[in-house]
């Protein structure tokens, strides 16, 4: 088998790369000659004191690594694939108090807490107020009398109503929590200017803000799902401060992604307009889920091997670090048929834009297809003729697959 054809010191988790593009071209590549490859960093590189890391790039190998964390462990180096380049190592650790980066039992005893909120039941009691919403937000949107910011106007809007609804934080508040969670993963785009300093006190305000919550709900409970999880009279709830941590995950696991699979979205059916009208016509209910895939929101998350193992015909060193690229294994021929087409019809599809299955498969997927469906639906009644007026402006991230800016026009 030959050598993928990549250049010199190519790194999937350069921010200059998903500044301007995802690198489709050559994940293809490493799919068709080696789908787990070696990538060389330089020693110490955004806080992990190794030299690089392995590309998993297939999506056979990327659900192996999901689906056995007794051997891939999200919390030795934490999930993020790279952080701010002059991040500490202690900055690092903190991160494991996060569910994204726990491992079972303790992840286990989390996520059966956490998971309370997100039943069928709690996201069907939301359907009906988040279908107003929806259509509020595009209402709000279409009153605009020439260009708009698709992104600030409409793709941000209803995840954070969503998350304020389902935990219960004030509408008002909503602002706060967009400022937070941006300020938190934009550190690798200069135009924000976020320093890890305005980063971590971000953070910390968050945090604090849910915390603040939890103690209050402990003292009053009422009908919310912070009360459900902090403050019922069974065992096991959360902690004040466990609490604070879940919302900080929530803010961006619910709020960034889903905002970015909207603005992807939007961006893919006015760039291919025969699937806008088939969408305008028949409102498929394969859609949201073949709209992640297309976008892909989290390019990559990372693994730790635990002990020496072996994948796609490579030795895996004990403590190795495991990229698995959502975004390659969402393009696999071999698993989807013409993946480079965008099908709102596509069924079945298996993507895994949600993640790769085990224990870390995403909690509030039920909420974001629901969120997705809604937007959509929303757009198509009262913005049918919506056009682009230019370029999508991407976000600098080494993991995100990020729009900053998408200026349309409701027509």
């Amino acid at each position: 088998m030959p050598c993928p054809a990549l250049p010199d010191g190519f790194d999937f988790t350069d921010p200059d790369l998903l500044h301007h593009r995802v690198p489709l071209p050559e994940f293809a590549e490493l799919r068709r000659a080696e789908p787990v490859r070696w990538i060389p960093q330089p020693h110490n590189l955004a806080g992990f004191q190794d030299e690089g890391y392995w590309a998993v790039t297939r999506h056979a190998d990327v659900r192996y690594v999901s689906t056995h964390p007794e051997i891939f462990s999200s919390s030795l180096n934490t999930a993020i694939i790279r952080f701010n380049d002059h991040i500490e190592r202690d900055a690092i650790d903190a991160q494991r108090l996060i569910l994204l980066n726990m491992d079972p039992p303790e992840h286990t005893r989390v996520r059966q807490i956490v998971q309370r909120g997100f039943t069928p039941r709690a996201i069907r009691a939301l359907e009906q107020r988040l279908r107003e919403r929806a259509h509020a937000i595009v209402e709000g949107a279409r009153s605009h009398s020439g260009p708009f910011d698709f992104v600030t106007e409409v793709a941000c809007e209803l995840p954070l109503q969503a998350i304020a609804e389902l935990i219960g934080i004030p509408q008002d508040d909503r602002v706060k929590i967009f400022e937070w969670s941006n300020r938190m993963i934009a550190y690798d785009d200069p135009e924000y200017a976020i320093t890890e300093e305005v980063g971590a006190e971000s953070a910390t305000e968050l945090i604090s803000y849910a915390m603040n919550m939890a103690a209050d709900r402990k003292q009053c409970p009422a009908k919310d799902i912070v009360s459900t999880l902090v403050a019922a009279e069974d065992e096991g709830n959360l902690g004040s401060d466990e609490f604070g941590f879940f919302v900080l995950m929530l803010s961006v696991a619910g709020n960034e992604t889903t905002r970015n699979a909207i603005t992807h979205g939007m961006h893919a059916f006015l760039t291919h307009p025969a699937q806008w009208e088939l969408y305008k016509r028949t409102r498929p209910a394969t859609t949201a889920e073949e709209i992640v895939r297309w976008a892909t929101p989290v390019v990559s998350f990372q693994r730790t091997a635990t002990q020496d193992t072996e994948l796609g015909g490579r030795a895996i060193r004990k403590g190795d670090r495991v990229g698995l690229f959502y975004a390659s294994a969402n393009h696999d021929p071999e698993v989807f048929g013409n993946p480079g087409d965008f099908d709102i019809n596509r069924d079945p599809n298996p993507h895994l834009g949600f993640g790769g299955g085990g224990p870390h498969y995403c909690l509030g997927k039920s909420l974001a297809v629901l969120e997705i469906d809604l937007i959509f639906q929303a757009i198509a009644d009262a913005m049918p003729n919506l056009s682009l007026v230019g370029d999508p402006r991407r976000l600098r991230s080494a993991w995100i697959n990020g729009v900053k800016e998408l200026q349309v026009d409701a027509g």
